[in-house]
């Protein structure tokens, strides 16, 4: 007689737990980019919470970072970046102007939750440049087409600093503003090199001049002195006393010489008679 085998009946618990694992992974793969985060070189992070908001107290730095899926990571570029632009200005005689300007600049690391809250990760392009842009409209505003080329660059140096404390105000750090180039129209910038090339010509001239004119000075005042020198030494040839000393201190030297033979015989006014030989 045949046995009857009766199997196992399945386990309920098996279904249940497969739906489960493949809630789990399917949870992970949707929202792993707003649990995952991971901060690279030079970066830094700021948290919003959807509970407390932004996180202004703590800047969270390079690595990798868990958070809730329903909060959310913005990550910020802390390095010196460097952004362009070009600009149409006027001056002051409504010569129209080309610029072309770039900006080296970070944001301040321990305050970068405030400028998160305050300005946001487009910040480059919502302050640093308006502000820039607006201080160079307003200080060539008041500049002539000549003193963009001569005494404007220190002016608007002057006005970029201004700009730049009050950046640094909006927790911004503007390392420096270079001012790459300054076309003005073709007709202008001769007519200002023109200019500037005589000014430099008439200058080269003066000091010509003036050169010659010291060297003449020098000429006179060296004439002066040789004329004084010959009437010295006249003055002196006159006078016999002097002569008298002069002889004397000359038969002097020759008799303390050891291999001279000297015979000088003067007058009454000359000098005294020597005789010297050697042994």
């Amino acid at each position: 007689m045949n046995k009857i085998k009766i199997l196992p009946k399945p386990s309920k618990l098996f279904p249940p737990l497969l739906l489960i694992l493949f809630f789990i992974i399917f949870f992970i793969t949707l929202f792993i980019n707003n649990i995952l985060y991971i901060i690279h070189p030079g970066h830094a992070g700021v948290k919003w919470s959807i509970y407390t908001g932004t996180q202004v107290d703590y800047v969270y730095p390079e690595g990798f970072h868990l958070i809730w899926p329903f909060n959310k990571m913005y990550i910020y570029d802390v390095r010196i970046q460097e952004t362009s632009k070009e600009l149409d200005v006027l001056s002051k005689t409504g010569l129209k102007v080309h610029m072309l300007f770039s900006i080296r600049f970070r944001p301040k690391y321990e305050f970068l939750g405030l400028l998160h809250q305050n300005i946001g990760i487009d910040y480059p392009n919502k302050v640093i440049l308006p502000e820039i842009e607006s201080v160079l409209r307003q200080t060539i505003g008041t500049l002539g087409s000549d003193e963009i080329y001569t005494s404007g660059q220190k002016v608007i140096a002057d006005a970029i600093q201004k700009a730049i404390e009050q950046l640094h105000q909006r927790y911004i750090l503007v390392d420096d503003v270079l001012i790459r180039k300054i076309i003005l129209p073709d007709i202008v910038a001769n007519a200002i090199k023109f200019k500037i090339e005589q000014k430099h010509l008439v200058e080269a001239h003066e000091y010509i001049v003036e050169k010659e004119k010291k060297e003449a000075q020098r000429k006179v005042i060296e004439a002066q002195g040789i004329r004084n020198k010959y009437q010295i030494i006249l003055q002196a040839i006159k006078d016999d006393k002097i002569l008298h000393w002069e002889g004397i201190q000359a038969t002097k030297d020759i008799s303390k010489s050891e291999n001279a033979k000297v015979v000088i015989i003067g007058d009454k006014k000359g000098l005294p008679i020597i005789f010297n030989t050697s042994k």
